[in-house]
């Protein structure tokens, strides 16, 4: 047998073990022969290096860290469920579901999955080859953890079989089970380490490692639930068929994974994994039900960037009861003021709360709480801490009403009570520290300017030393300045210079954003953006201008003017530009080139997961001309629910109707942001 051959002989050898082990959970050697079959691999590819590619079992881990994460843009977003809390509110997703159907009293067949407690990813298979992972990020945009999914035993470096679609991506779950988890928490006691609060943490962690070694000493598994993207092949019309397909491809099912008619069914199926959810090796915090037809998913579609076709019924949060000892106030960048619930500590759903968020003073008062009350606080959703009610009858006699602040907590400057009332605003603008901090905070972060290494300590010692004031004096300040703070030393300093003249070579989108004016968020600045194409002509814009930008309102438009109409600001702007932070403008391209150009498009009803100035803005963007009526000439009408008579004209007319599925499908794939 000649080197060639043996090594490939290993390698289906040792592909096979794994399946069997990972992906059927049915061993079939002990670990003792897979371990000789596995140096024997090695020794042959160190001695035969040309014969070593990619896929090899030995190639798991790479071999050298990685400096920063890529950016993965989401082809076919992968977009969130909508919950549901009790059998009631399953119930009326299971009405909604067979009323849109037309199934009327038929019952509906679902695919019902534990919703594993870890990080869903996506996986992007080329020819059957593992080419790329993804975390999901936003939805739209996620990291790039290629090097970090190789290290996950139980995702396949290659499909199995045959009949796999040429591109083929598979959405998943990484998590980490219990034993794993308390293994690595125990060795970290042992070396003194900080240890992981829950799994959930431990696998992001893990996963976010630059030093893909790291990752691999984390006993990490995938369960795949969905496909997202394929080209070049074919896939079965209902989703628990595509799920054994997948099986049968390499990839790792949730076993505990079934099939049921009816919402009743539904129903026993969650009263069953509750029962054993304390017993299973991995944490789960409710289950998904998805209608199982792909076909009748396409006639349901989507609502707010989830779909209507699926749910996840949470389990019931942990709860707990604690007492508050005080209610303090955090000013944020745009000014307003927070209370916040200060709280005797409490283990709740796998971590320590000690404070929670009250959201507003209408919440206090709809709660009506007093310092010193017992009160149930919650992990809503195992994640955000919030206190849910107050036990009145616990009330202690020393008890104090909540008074909201007179002047800001932190500067002294006069706050104001918006209209709606809710809310209160520090007044003090850039001369409020806690405002200063915010706005230096928002500025750096990494989908604004992305100054790496420049944390909250930093800035909290930035602007409690007096060094700034506002966010252009980061780039004036001295190399000694830098030196004077603690713990940054030569190299530190080094790094973060070097990361602050990196920033000044930015785009305009960024910019705007980075500014950190009210209700400007990343889709209106970019929008801002492709609309003026550069600072000058946003500048000069005035009301009626900026009201012409999709997402852009009255309100919006207000606060943008005021903002470009304070002189220090300005005067900010103008310092950073000084300091060399510069952008390109923004160009269109030509209008021939685009893939809409000439075409006619009409936007009718409520669409979901964009508003229809944000629709009408894409399609611009893609060379369509956006009508309001409906005629002859129009080439595609884009109908959400509650269309109406522009809707019949069409189907009247023979024009092609699409609904919002469909056009955020287009959108996708011309590279346009849903």
């Amino acid at each position: 047998m000649t080197p060639q051959e043996e090594i490939a002989r290993l390698r289906r050898q040792l592909e096979d073990w794994n399946y069997a082990y990972y992906v059927l959970d049915a061993p079939e050697v002990p670990d003792a022969e897979y371990d000789r079959s596995f140096r024997r691999l090695q020794v042959l590819e160190r001695e035969h290096p040309e014969l070593v590619t990619p896929d090899s079992p030995t190639q798991r881990v790479g071999a050298e860290p990685l400096s920063q994460f890529g950016e993965v843009r989401h082809e076919v977003p992968m977009l969130s469920l909508d919950n549901a809390f009790s059998a009631e509110e399953l119930r009326d997703f299971d009405r909604r579901v067979r009323e849109r159907l037309g199934a009327g009293d038929e019952a509906v067949e679902y695919a019902c999955e534990p919703k594993l407690d870890g990080v869903a990813v996506s996986l992007l298979y080329e020819s059957g080859r593992l080419v790329r992972g993804a975390t999901r990020g936003d939805g739209t945009t996620g990291e790039d953890i290629t090097h970090n999914v190789r290290t996950v035993a139980s995702v396949p470096l290659r499909l199995r079989g045959k009949g796999y679609p040429e591109l083929l991506e598979v959405r998943g779950e990484i998590y980490l089970p219990r034993e794993g988890f308390e293994r690595i928490n125990n060795e970290a006691r042992e070396r003194g380490e900080k240890i992981f609060v829950n799994p959930r943490n431990a696998a992001a962690g893990s996963l976010r490692q630059l030093d893909a070694s790291v990752t691999a000493r984390r006993p990490l598994q995938m369960c795949c639930y969905s496909v997202g993207l394929f080209r070049g092949g074919e896939m079965p019309d209902r989703h628990s068929e595509i799920l054994d397909r997948l099986h049968r491809w390499g990839l790792r099912l949730n076993p505990e994974s079934k099939v049921v008619r009816g919402v009743e069914a539904c129903e026993d199926y969650y009263q069953s994994l509750a029962e054993r959810r304390d017993g299973l090796p991995y944490d789960i915090d409710g289950i998904v039900y998805k209608v199982n037809d792909l076909g009748a998913q396409q006639r349901l579609g989507f609502v707010s960037r989830a779909p209507r076709w699926a749910i996840a019924r949470k389990f019931p949060a942990q709860e707990e009861a604690t007492r508050v000892v005080a209610v303090e106030f955090q000013v944020g960048r745009t000014g307003a003021i927070t209370p916040v619930a200060r709280l005797e500590p409490v283990f709740v759903g796998g971590v320590t709360v000690s404070n929670a968020t009250l959201h507003n003073f209408d919440e206090i008062e709809r709660l009506g709480l007093q310092v010193g009350d017992r009160v149930i606080v919650r992990r809503a959703g195992d994640v955000i801490p919030q206190v849910v009610s107050v036990i009145a009858a616990d009330r202690p006699a020393d008890a104090r009403a909540v008074q909201a602040p007179e002047a800001c907590p932190v500067c002294g400057s006069p706050v104001e009570r918006e209209e709606e009332g809710a809310v209160l605003r520090c007044l003090g603008g850039l001369i409020c520290q806690a405002q200063q901090k915010a706005a230096i905070r928002h500025f750096v972060s990494r989908r604004a300017m992305d100054i790496d290494g420049l944390g909250e300590k930093l800035v909290e010692q930035l602007v409690d030393r007096e060094l700034v004031a506002t966010v252009a004096d980061l780039y004036r300040l001295p190399r000694e300045a830098w030196l004077s703070l603690e713990r940054m030393g030569e190299k530190s300093v080094d790094n973060l210079l070097a990361a602050l003249e990196a920033s000044k070579d930015t785009t305009l989108p960024r910019f705007i954003f980075a500014l950190g004016i009210r209700e400007v968020g990343e889709a209106t600045a970019n929008n801002l953006a492709s609309h003026f194409g550069s600072w000058e002509a946003l500048a000069a814009a005035d009301e009626e201008a900026l009201l012409e930008v999709p997402d852009v309102g009255p309100v919006v438009a207000d606060h943008l003017r005021q903002f470009l109409d304070s002189r220090d600001n300005l005067a900010v702007v103008g310092a950073l530009r000084e300091a060399g932070v510069h952008w390109p403008d923004v160009a269109r391209p030509p209008r021939e080139q685009l893939p809409l150009d000439g075409q006619t498009w009409v936007v009718t009803g409520k669409l979901e997961a964009l508003d229809r100035n944000a629709a009408k803005a894409r399609l611009e963007a893609l060379g369509a001309r956006v009508a309001g009526s409906v005629s002859a000439k129009t080439h595609t009408v884009v109908a959400g629910p509650g269309a109406g008579s522009k809707l019949g004209k069409a189907e009247e007319l023979g024009v092609p109707v699409i609904d919002e599925a469909a056009f955020l499908d287009l959108l996708a794939r011309h590279g346009a942001q849903p």
